[in-house]
């Protein structure tokens, strides 16, 4: 699936679409992907119309009720599909580094990590099991026995987003199929291409036809997906605001949110500055901060401040930013223009209040130089809301108590990171954070593909992570013996 950014979009042919294993025309209005960095039309995708849709759902529907393959076959076909990502890591690489904008080392990243995640998915598929339910425990149930049965759902709607466009694909599609689902997969508009990439390499590993469709499109065929009753699960990663509205329209059906956030970061006065700032810098600006747990908060207490935001200052002020294809670029571009003008103009606005900016203010296209400010307070969106651009604010703090409460204000509460020596500081932290993880010594992107991965208030709920995703995709059943014995 070469992609080439030269033509016109109207030069380019129409990528089709999955529907129930079979590559189709859509009967929807064909997707331009664009060249991210250049801004110019790099790919034309199809979209499915509703009747289309539907067909997907009822293939999907269908192939669930005719029986997955067996759980070691499942994982056979897991582990198939992660060598061939491997084997075809430079296609993926170049596919993301067009259509999402990413760097190499992005790129490559979200490869390595997918290639981890279907592995792990198929470990999973091989152990699902429930437990012994020991009844005779209870009064009068002397010769009774009783087990749970860990079964899948059904059909399994995941819903993904543009800023990891193949490892967040993963983590939603290999422990549905794990878990001996079918998956219909609604990936983001802005990057279809590496959605359906995968798609191939499970298609190609031995996936039965039905198990997995692509319908790439906007909120409407979104829409028609969710209002479906054949879903039973529905796995979406985006805004808060959308997922509040999906979750409304799920009524009692199951669902695993991971929503919006204002991820923070605390630097106590004991950490050590050499180790953390590096982590902090990558944490902050990798997929120019476009990650729900890139840092935007960092907060640091007032002894090292200074320092703190000295060294910062020139880290950032080095980070090479622009083309994703360039030899050493770090920041590649946003998204979209119209998000490089959202995350510019907060940054102007934010100034204009009386933040420093410290590092960044060029731009090229969609792309911003790395910015680092200071004196930033709630006040400002940069302070208060989701910044999603390679924005980081500097807040000092005097106690840990003060830093916590700070973190705990916001609605969200994904990850945050705390770097301290102090063991009693570190567990308070544990203890006392309002978020789905908490990271001592490294920041509040710290993440491993095997641990539960997840938030709490607007930034959602439900876990990803094979393991913990295969159990919220399945249910226990309940399985009774009683032994009837002549007298």
């Amino acid at each position: 699936m070469a992609v080439t950014p030269s033509l016109s979009a109207a030069d380019l042919p129409v990528r089709p679409l999955l529907a129930g294993g079979e590559w189709i025309a859509g009967a929807g209005a064909p997707i331009v992907v664009l060249d991210k960095y250049r801004l110019a039309p790099a790919a034309r995708v199809a979209t499915p119309d509703r009747a289309q849709a539907a067909q997907a759902l009822a293939a999907a529907h269908a192939a669930f009720r005719h029986g997955a393959p067996p759980p070691f076959e499942r994982g056979a076909i897991l582990e198939r599909a992660a060598q061939l990502v491997a084997a075809r890591a430079e296609q993926f690489v170049q596919t993301m580094q067009t259509e999402a904008g990413f760097t190499v080392a992005d790129a490559t990243g979200e490869v390595r990590r997918c290639v981890e995640t279907l592995r792990l998915s198929a470990e999973e598929a091989r152990r699902l099991a429930g437990e012994v339910v020991p009844l005779a425990g209870a009064p009068g149930q002397a010769g009774r026995f009783g087990f749970t049965l860990r079964v899948p759902l059904g059909v399994v709607l995941a819903i993904t987003p543009f800023n990891s466009p193949l490892n967040t694909v993963a983590h939603k599609v290999a422990p549905a199929i794990a878990a001996g689902n079918a998956v219909v997969l609604k990936p983001a508009s802005a990057t279809p291409l590496t959605a359906l990439l995968l798609a191939e390499a499970l298609l190609e590993s031995g996936l039965p036809r039905g198990f997995l469709s692509v319908l790439p499109g906007g909120a409407e065929v979104a829409g028609w997906l969710v209002e479906d009753e054949r879903v039973r699960f529905i796995a979406f990663t985006g805004s808060t605001e959308t997922g509040l509205a999906i979750q409304r329209r799920a009524g009692l059906r199951r669902t695993q949110m991971e929503l919006g956030s204002i991820a923070c970061t605390i630097v106590c006065d004991d950490a050590r500055l050499e180790t953390a700032l590096p982590k902090i810098v990558n944490a902050a600006y990798r997929k120019a901060g476009q990650v729900c747990t890139s840092i935007q908060l960092l907060l640091v207490q007032r002894p090292v401040a200074r320092a703190t935001a000295e060294r910062l200052q020139a880290m950032v002020q080095a980070l090479a930013w622009g083309d994703p294809r360039a030899a050493g670029t770090v920041v590649g571009p946003l998204i979209s223009a119209a998000e490089a003008d959202r995350v510019e103009r907060w940054v102007e606005e934010a100034v204009a209040s009386g933040a420093r900016r410290l590092a960044g203010g060029a731009r090229e296209r969609a792309a911003l130089a790395p910015v680092l400010l200071a004196d930033v307070n709630d006040t400002m969106k940069v302070g208060c809301r989701e910044v999603f651009g390679p924005v980081m604010s500097i807040v000092e703090f005097d106690t840990l108590e003060e830093a916590i409460a700070r973190v705990n204000a916001t609605p969200y509460g994904l990850a945050a990171g705390i770097f301290t020596q102090r063991l009693e500081d570190a567990f308070r932290a544990a203890r006392e954070l309002e978020v789905g993880g908490v990271h001592v010594n490294e920041t509040s992107s710290s993440r491993v593909d095997l641990m539960p991965y997840g938030g709490s208030k607007a930034s959602g709920f439900g876990r990803e992570g094979p393991r913990y995703a295969v159990e919220e995709m399945t249910e226990a059943r309940m399985v009774t013996f009683a032994f009837d014995r002549a007298p």
